[in-house]
């Protein structure tokens, strides 16, 4: 399968305010490269066709390059060519049992009975899975697993909503750990599209519910067990009301897409919010996470 790469040049500088944006508006498709000795930066997508990828510019210009003198090319990329330049930096990565894995390491991949795979394929916009703020959510969804099973409990009786799912990664992943009822959702159509595609490439149709939601209409009238969302400080606490209503007694909410230097004021507005819950956080770089429980009564 042949792709289309859209490459365009940004100034160094808005490297970061550009990955805060991509995380907070959760469209998929688009990696940010830096070369720090030439003090250059570009960001790249790579999409099924030229249309595709034209389409795909005119949105992500209108939500944040619109002042950016950034002018795209693109160019036809060969399967061969995208592959090998995702597998100098792609690598499979493993959180407890559940491994995530690309898919050209499909029939190299040794897994160990009773653990689970996540294929992840840049074809499909699902990323490396690499960011900070994706790895805090799984972990702690790992911790979670791990620590019901040391129990004897089952996580197949705990509900899951990932709240602005992306590509779909933090869902699927909960489904690979076995963890119950599991519904994402995006305000992005395209971000729903790819993660059900990447429900498909991991025997995961009709597991996972997707759909499309904002933070208002995709929580009302919810109550899971477990609520993550990955977005940005500003949106968590914007929305925390929203947030806080969807979390069932005894259960958690996952809180990342946090800077460090944010997470203090993210805590402090869900103190308010939510008083009498226990909170705690981690720092992951740069990045760092709140992880709220709300009490059983």
């Amino acid at each position: 399968m042949d792709l289309v790469e859209i490459k365009a040049e940004i100034p160094p500088g808005e490297v970061e305010s550009a990955d805060l944006a991509l995380q907070e508006s959760g469209v998929a498709g688009w990696t940010l490269l830096e070369d720090a000795v030439a003090r250059r930066a570009w960001i790249v997508g790579i999409f099924s066709s030229r249309t595709e990828a034209a389409e795909r510019w005119t949105g992500l210009r209108e939500m944040f390059l619109a002042d950016l003198a950034a002018v795209p090319e693109m160019r036809e990329l060969p399967e061969a060519e995208w592959r090998d330049s995702y597998k100098a930096h792609f690598k499979a990565w493993r959180f407890g049992r559940l491994h995530w894995v690309p898919v050209w390491e499909r029939e190299s991949h040794v897994l160990p009975a009773g653990e689970e795979v996540l294929w992840l394929d840049p074809g499909l916009a699902f990323g490396t899975g690499n960011h900070e703020t994706t790895r805090l959510c799984v972990e702690r969804l790992v911790n979670l697993e791990e620590q019901m099973r040391a129990r004897g409990e089952d996580p197949a009786r705990v509900s899951v909503i990932d709240a602005g799912c992306g590509s779909g990664i933090l869902a699927l992943s909960a489904a690979k750990l076995g963890f119950g009822k599991i519904r994402g959702f995006d305000n992005d159509p395209e971000a729903v599209r790819v993660s059900q595609e990447n429900a498909e490439l991991n025997g995961q149709a009709g597991r996972v519910e997707f759909g499309i939601g904002d933070l208002v209409t995709g929580l009302r009238g919810s109550a899971a067990d477990v609520v993550v969302a990955n977005i940005l400080a500003d949106v968590l606490i914007q929305f925390a009301p929203e947030l806080a209503r969807a979390v069932a007694p005894d259960g958690e909410l996952i809180l990342s897409g946090i800077l460090a230097t944010e997470n203090e004021k993210v805590r402090a507005a869900y103190r308010a919010v939510v008083p009498g819950w226990h909170i705690e956080f981690r720092l992951l770089g740069e990045w760092s996470d709140v992880r709220l429980r709300r009490p059983s009564r």
